[in-house]
């Protein structure tokens, strides 16, 4: 069937449209569809054919229109996608936010555009993030509820335009307010509010610097955005908030990891503390087991070496205290000091490491008590087995052996008899403080005998102590040993006297007796010569000691005075003893002497020269002179008795 021929007008319709449909296949401006028009009228075109080319003009502005709103469109849901995108690898809110604005910014054509958040504590609303601002003052605004636009949107949840915002009188104006936004040139906003649920977390703005009609279409697209950043913010807080679930969790982790390793130390310093008791332990083993748990230096210190203010401290309150970087727990019974357990170089204590060093504290005391009172006992041992020898010489020796073998004492071997008085301090001294005194040279001194391997024990006011007798000290060396050693442990000076070493106690018990009363006397010597707190043995009295000691052993005074002298003629050939005989004669006149003599008054001075290096350079004192001439006489004597 043959074509129809298109009837005249449809033509010319089509040949009209043409123009039309090339400005819009390259996207011209709309300025440029006026142009066919005004090209046809120039031409002097009919009225039919410029009313056929406005009809076209119409339509297609009107599809260029729809094409542009759907473009629109397009980067509108474009944004909008990217946007959830970020939300949904959301890892900066900060960063998210200032995405939003931006996209919001640039999809408006906008100068700027601005978030702000509700404070609930302040009740307002602050300024969040913005786009396009360049006033300081701007960015830093603070809106009240119901004040300004923003102040509005965000006290009524409900979206605000304004063509010119310092002529609308809908909204509060402020000096602040219309300051900052003065200083931003701003003239029309929008604003949207931010939702979650039904309530208000700020608004998001889009502004010009000149006055503009936002449409309606706008208005959706940025509450659009709104919604995406309200999301944002929310997701945020839930990630915050998780986070720090996370974190509060982990730190209860970390301190109940703390704590468990905390109470196994304790449960292992606990088992460790009860096995060292039960198998005697000393205080320096405690100390170290608790060095080795708390990972740092414990010693114990005796109550004068550690520090006073802290250990009193500790005391008071029954607690281990800080002490600089130290920690200090007195050790204490019955309200007596006994020392402390510091511990140095650790000054972060948790409170179960402080009761784990005062738990060590108690113990350590109960070891002291129970070490004194192993002690106290053993010294009463001692001290009954010392008087059986003084008051009972007729034991039987073998059980006196037996006796001291369990004592670690050896009552074979020769022993020094000495006695220990202490002088009282002052004259104020009372009963009790003399007592006080007396059990103090008690302790010391059986704790002495202890250490010495010897027996000690109370008598007659003071103390006696049974000593084995060390090679190369004589027994007035011991003397002098004993009373520096025991007057360091009482307030008074203590005074010592020795007696002659007795061979083998165990074998003759009775000599023990009569050792004991040459002691005393000498102790009597020494306080009567005004010698009080010294320490000395018969032996150091000269011809006094001849009358001290039992023995009455005239060779050994003999010897001890003009001994060297009297060796030095049995050597040499010399006659030096009858030079000191003949000048003690002359009343110690050289020239007397050397008549007595009849040698050269030379020879006398030589000689005596010789006796000052044999005898000592006080020789000629009164003393000594006295302790001199009677040698020489028990020396003639024995030299008499033996011819």
């Amino acid at each position: 069937m043959p074509h129809a021929r298109p009837r005249p007008d449809a033509t010319a319709r089509a040949a009209a449209e043409t123009p039309f449909l090339e400005l819009l296949a390259r996207g011209a401006a709309a300025e440029e569809y006026e142009r066919p028009v005004l090209r046809a009228r120039a031409d002097g075109a009919g009225q039919e054919e410029l009313a056929a080319l406005e009809r076209g003009k119409m339509l297609a502005l009107r599809v260029r229109a729809e094409l542009e709103g759907r473009r629109r469109r397009e980067a509108e849901l474009s944004a909008l996608f990217e946007t959830a995108h970020d939300l949904a690898g959301l890892r900066d809110l900060d960063a998210v936010l200032q995405a939003i604005v931006q996209r919001a910014r640039s999809l408006l054509g906008t100068e700027c555009a601005y978030l702000t958040l509700n404070d609930p504590q302040a009740g307002d609303t602050y300024m969040r993030v913005t786009d396009g601002s360049v006033s300081a003052r701007f960015q830093q605004l603070r809106l009240g509820m119901g004040e300004g636009l923003g102040g509005l949107v965000a006290q009524t949840a409900r979206p605000y335009v304004t063509d010119s915002y310092f002529d609308d009188p809908r909204f509060q104006h402020t000096r602040t307010i219309d300051s900052g936004v003065r200083d931003e040139g701003l003239v029309a906003i929008l604003g949207v509010p931010l939702m979650l649920g039904s309530g208000v977390i700020g608004v998001l703005f889009a502004a010009d610097r000149r006055a503009r009609v936002f449409e309606r279409e706008q208005t959706a697209l940025l509450a659009s955005f709104a919604a995406h950043a309200a999301v944002a913010i929310d997701t945020a807080n839930l990630l915050a908030e998780t986070r720090s679930a996370l974190a509060e969790l982990e730190n209860a982790n970390e301190i109940i990891r703390d704590r468990s390793a905390v109470i196994e130390r304790a449960s292992e310093v606990h088992d460790r503390l009860t096995e060292l008791v039960l198998r005697g332990g000393g205080v320096h083993d405690v100390a170290a087991a608790v060095a080795e748990v708390l990972s740092g230096s414990v010693s114990f210190a005796e109550s004068g070496a550690a520090p006073a203010e802290a250990v009193e401290r500790s005391r008071q309150d029954g607690h281990a205290v800080r002490h600089g970087d130290d920690w200090v727990a007195a050790v204490s019974a019955g309200g007596e000091l006994l020392g402390a357990l510091v511990l140095r170089g650790h000054p972060g204590l948790d409170p179960v490491d402080q009761r784990t060093l005062e738990r060590a504290a108690m113990v350590t005391s109960l070891l002291l008590i129970a070490r004194r009172s192993a002690g106290e006992a053993e010294q009463r041992v001692r001290g009954e087995l010392l008087d059986d020898l003084l008051d009972a010489p007729e034991r039987d020796p073998r059980l006196l052996r037996e006796r001291a073998v369990r004592l670690s004492a050896d009552l074979d071997a020769p022993h020094v008899v000495l006695t220990a008085r202490v002088e009282s301090a002052g004259t104020g001294d009372t009963a009790e403080q003399e007592t006080a005194d007396r059990q103090r040279l008690w302790s010391a001194a059986s704790h002495l005998a202890a250490t010495r391997h010897g027996l000690a024990a109370a008598r007659d006011g003071g103390t006696v102590l049974l000593l084995p007798a060390v090679p190369d000290e004589t027994a007035g060396e011991t003397a002098r040993q004993t009373a520096a050693q025991l007057g360091a442990a009482v307030p008074g000076a203590v005074t010592v006297g020795a007696s002659a070493p007795v061979p083998a106690p165990a074998s003759s018990p009775g000599s023990v007796a009569a050792a004991y009363a040459e002691s005393r006397r000498c102790v009597e010597a020494l306080r009567l010569l005004g010698r009080a707190g010294e320490g000395a043995a018969a032996e150091d009295f000269g011809f006094l000691g001849l009358l001290l000691a039992d023995s009455g052993d005239v060779g050994a005074f003999v010897r001890r005075t003009i001994g060297p002298v009297a060796d030095y003629d049995e050597r040499r050939g010399t006659e030096l003893v009858r030079t000191l005989e003949a000048y003690f004669g002359c009343a110690m006149s050289p020239a007397r002497t050397k008549e007595e003599l009849h040698v050269h008054v030379n020879t006398v001075a030589q000689r005596l020269e010789r006796i000052g290096r044999l005898l000592g350079p006080d020789w000629q004192s009164p003393a000594r002179a006295l302790e001199i001439q009677l040698a020489l006489r028990l020396h003639r004597l024995a030299s008499a008795v033996d011819r």
